[in-house]
């Protein structure tokens, strides 16, 4: 069996050594599949860090994936079912759970209540596009929370950026790391003079030392802010 991208019984995206002492399990966002470039990229530098990473779809994905037809999201209780039944199969060594947009989002209410080492979001949706008057509402998973939490920003993200953000009263317990000029995939403007090879970098090397940090790999690593 090779470190990339299996696929397990459960047809799982399994990267990283079978043996890893901690594992990262990560959803997609709403709109591209586990599969997607943004995805393996980010699941294959946590594994080359020497971490088990389990990618997984919610079955409006799978059946996206059968089918060719493009369906909105499930509801909110079979997201987290979903997560559930993830985090079961996967409960046997120190585990962080996360990823991109609302599988991020998704996995933040049940961080706590599913013994997570940590939680892990690459662009939280605080709101929909345009409407920031919605963050209060989305940020509250993340203001009670008391598993350790890192947020990867960008900086201009149009589902929430550095102003809209820095007023929610998030818990403690989270951390943000900003990606300068970044959008909701961390794409900074060619103007800015920043790249999106630097910010997913930097998401990357953060969210490696967080993870490292959390699950007791590494006692000494801070995540960035």
């Amino acid at each position: 069996m090779s470190l990339w991208g299996d696929r397990d019984m459960n047809d799982r995206v399994v990267d990283g050594p079978a043996d890893a002492p901690a594992a990262v399990l990560l959803a997609h966002g709403a709109n591209q599949p586990m599969d997607s470039p943004f995805m393996t990229y980010f699941a294959r530098g946590l594994a080359a860090a020497g971490l088990r990473v389990v990618r997984f779809e919610f079955p409006y994905m799978e059946r996206r994936r059968r089918t060719g037809a493009k369906a909105p999201p499930d509801k909110a209780v079979v997201l987290e079912r979903t997560w559930r039944d993830v985090a079961d199969e996967h409960g046997d060594r120190p585990f962080v759970m996360g990823g991109k947009s609302m599988g991020g989002r998704a996995a933040a209410p049940l961080a706590d209540a599913l013994g997570a080492s940590g939680l892990l979001v690459l662009g939280y949706p605080f709101h929909p596009a345009g409407r920031p008057a919605e963050a209060p509402r989305r940020a509250q998973p993340l203001s009670a929370l008391e598993t350790p939490a890192l947020i990867c920003q960008g900086e201009r993200d149009s589902m929430g950026g550095r102003s809209t953000v820095s007023d929610l009263g998030l818990s403690a317990a989270v951390r943000l790391h900003w990606l300068p000029d970044g959008d909701h995939s961390f794409t900074p403007r060619k103007k800015s003079g920043h790249t999106e090879a630097d910010n997913l970098e930097s998401a990357l090397w953060a969210g490696i030392r967080f993870v490292r940090r959390v699950t007791g790999l590494d006692a000494d690593s801070v995540a960035a802010d």
